[in-house]
């Protein structure tokens, strides 16, 4: 193997080692909010100390997701990309990808449609406006949550046939 090869085996190990890091952050977050009701007790809170009612006040999950989740869908199209011509793992990151691309693509409606009027306005909505845009949340949650998964084990499965091909 010639030293670009190389370089280029180990730019997808580590593009590969990145993907699944911030799928499994990705899923393990979201699974952990959908379980606790997070969006529930966010949406009724009131201003104050604990939850200041800001995309990364005290009390947001934004401070939870911020620091990785713009990297998720790049790092796998990036690993993709990076083992495309490893015919093996090929299909399995394409899988990754396009999952990580909808999780994505649902992460930016509910971050520029949904969250702005049910956790960030001034003060909670009443329970009349504000049950049906959570069980909207939580519908557009469960693609969330299922691109996560379906990214994270396509991708662990891209690492799995890669080290047994080696």
């Amino acid at each position: 193997m010639n030293t670009s090869q190389l370089r280029r085996e180990v730019f997808a190990d580590r593009l590969l080692n990145v993907a699944e890091f911030t799928h499994a952050h990705w899923f393990f977050g979201n699974l952990y909010e959908a379980l606790v009701k997070i969006p529930d007790r966010v949406a009724a809170a009131e201003t104050g100390r604990e939850l200041s009612r800001s995309p990364f006040g005290a009390g947001s999950p934004g401070r939870y997701y911020a620091p990785v989740a713009p990297i998720n869908a790049p790092a796998a199209i990036g690993a993709l990309v990076a083992e495309w011509n490893h015919p093996g793992s090929r299909a399995a990151l394409l899988v990754g990808a396009t999952s990580s691309a909808i999780g994505a693509a649902a992460t930016v409606y509910v971050l520029r449609v949904l969250n702005p009027r049910l956790f960030f306005s001034p003060q909670p909505l009443s329970e009349d406006q504000r049950r049906p845009l959570l069980a909207r949340w939580y519908r557009i949650h469960a693609v969330r949550l299922t691109a996560s998964a379906v990214a994270l084990a396509a991708i662990r499965h891209a690492r799995t046939l890669r080290l047994t091909t080696r």
